[in-house]
């Protein structure tokens, strides 16, 4: 399997999870996506926030554009902002990684930032960008158990992998 084949799979994965995820968490009440809990986040939504900023950011180096506005995304935001937010971020991330060559996606980039310097490639930011969200969507299952919400949906990769050109393919 090519560079390119496994970073498009895993960009596709990302956008149906994401999607699954605010599918799901949208017909929950706001209160249960506001309730506190112990977590690197104190809710539900500002854990999505959370994912949203970090897709943003890393989005603006991924696609070499700095432009990330920190500010402009870490003012409060409403819940259909985030939502909206999550799944536009994903679906551009998608779309630009299967517009990318073996050689694009190989290219390194290099961040000077406040926390950090680095050098890397491009697949490497956009595998970082997904397991980051894996985490805290693994979390958000967690917090969710703690405010009486119990029927999250199932979105391991090996079911999108043997599912996706089938019934799920409409999803993806």
């Amino acid at each position: 399997m090519s560079l390119k084949t496994l970073i498009t799979n895993s960009v596709q994965y990302n956008n149906w999870v994401v999607n699954k995820y605010i599918d799901w968490l949208s017909t929950k009440s706001d209160e249960q996506l506001n309730q506190e809990v112990i977590s690197s986040f104190p809710t539900i939504l500002a854990t999505l926030h959370h994912i949203w900023q970090t897709q943003e950011y890393w989005w603006a180096y991924i696609a070499e554009n700095s432009d990330f506005d920190f500010a402009a995304i870490s003012a409060a935001v409403t819940k259909d902002e985030i939502f909206n937010g999550i799944k536009t971020n994903s679906q551009k991330l998608m779309d630009y990684v299967q517009s990318l060559s073996e050689e694009d996606l190989a290219k390194n980039v290099k961040i000077e930032s406040p926390w950090f310097q680095c050098d890397f490639s491009k697949f490497e930011y956009i595998q970082h960008v997904i397991i980051h969200g894996t985490y805290h969507r693994g979390q958000i299952v967690t917090m969710g158990r703690n405010v009486g919400i119990t029927d999250a949906p199932m979105t391991d990769y090996n079911f999108w992998n043997v599912y996706k050109d089938s019934e799920i393919k409409s999803e993806v």
